[in-house]
């Protein structure tokens, strides 16, 4: 069984041409260091330095595959560069692979006997919210009964998007609209989740990080009122990035994952960029696993993130 084996044919497609300008860009700029070069040595590791980083793979992360491929080729000497492509591929996966994530083929709700509570967190302008709608249309098509909370009550029309998601789904909304208290659309919401027996309930709320205290505060007050139904929730907060913006993501997930725990990642909008190794430093350093990505804007672009078909397909000749 191949790499990609476990995609469908769509999905391919999909990822591949989401992920083209990062791997056109990677690519020129890889040839053009390996030209003329017979063996990898540090003129080449330096340039192939600066390619990771120009890739917004980010310095720390940069500098340990380096130095992991300076290990590699310590006692040796690889001649072209598909040995090159195939040691640099090798040691992206296994970084990837050190955040424990299980990679999975599929949009898979587990089940708890109650419903499962996924609060979703990011600034405005990530995509958090149309996250959301993709979401919920990826687990509705698949049998799950799914709520939504528009608890993002204080950026202009995110109540009405999340409402025109859940009509475009087909799935129930709790809202109390603008300007009102978020933690008590997100009670209501998980109690609406409970009285129907939902699989799963997926909470908007508010991306606001000029304040970072009053961000925290607003975001424990959401979980201790869910946890008056859910003792154990929320079973899973999702911290949604703009792929497109490179080592601002970096930031945002620094400012996030101080002011909650964050338990995985969704990145977004990385067909509009050539900045796909974000993906790569952002999961080796913050060790939170990347559970979806954004390759496009029809609802199947967002994928459930495969570590191995990730790097295939930047390294896909």
């Amino acid at each position: 069984m191949g790499f990609f084996d476990f995609f469908s044919k769509d999905k391919k497609e999909s990822l591949d041409k989401g992920l083209e300008k990062t791997k056109e860009s990677f690519f020129s700029k890889l040839s053009k260091t390996i030209v003329g070069k017979s063996t990898v040595d540090e003129d080449v590791l330096d340039e192939l330095e600066e390619i990771l980083i120009g890739s917004d793979v980010g310095v720390e992360t940069t500098l340990k595959i380096i130095k992991r491929i300076q290990e590699r080729v310590s006692n040796d000497k690889y001649l072209n560069t598909s040995e090159l492509d195939a040691i640099l591929r090798e040691e992206i996966i296994k970084l990837l692979s050190e955040n424990n994530a299980v990679d999975t083929e599929d949009f898979v709700v587990p089940k708890l006997g109650m419903p499962y509570v996924l609060m979703v967190v990011g600034v405005n302008g990530v995509g958090k919210t149309t996250t959301i709608g993709k979401l919920a249309a990826q687990f509705h098509k698949r049998g799950y009964k799914v709520v939504l909370g528009a608890a993002d009550t204080f950026r202009a029309g995110a109540v009405d998007q999340i409402k025109i998601w859940g009509e475009r789904v087909g799935v129930p909304v709790i809202d109390h609209g603008m300007n009102t208290d978020p933690a008590a659309v997100a009670f209501d919401a998980v109690k609406k989740a409970m009285e129907l027996n939902a699989d799963i309930v997926i909470i908007d709320t508010a991306g606001r990080l000029h304040n970072k205290v009053n961000l925290m505060n607003e975001l424990s007050k959401i979980k201790r009122v869910m946890q008056k139904f859910i003792v154990e929730c929320p079973h899973e907060v999702m911290l949604v990035l703009d792929g497109s913006t490179g080592q601002n993501a970096f930031m945002q997930a620094q400012e996030f994952t101080k002011a909650t725990e964050v338990s995985s990642l969704a990145i977004t909008k990385l067909d509009g960029t050539a900045k796909g190794g974000v993906v790569i430093g952002i999961s080796d350093q913050f060790k939170i696993p990347v559970k979806y990505i954004g390759v496009g804007e029809k609802i199947d672009d967002l994928q459930v993130f495969n570590k191995v078909a990730f790097v295939e397909s930047i390294f896909k000749k």
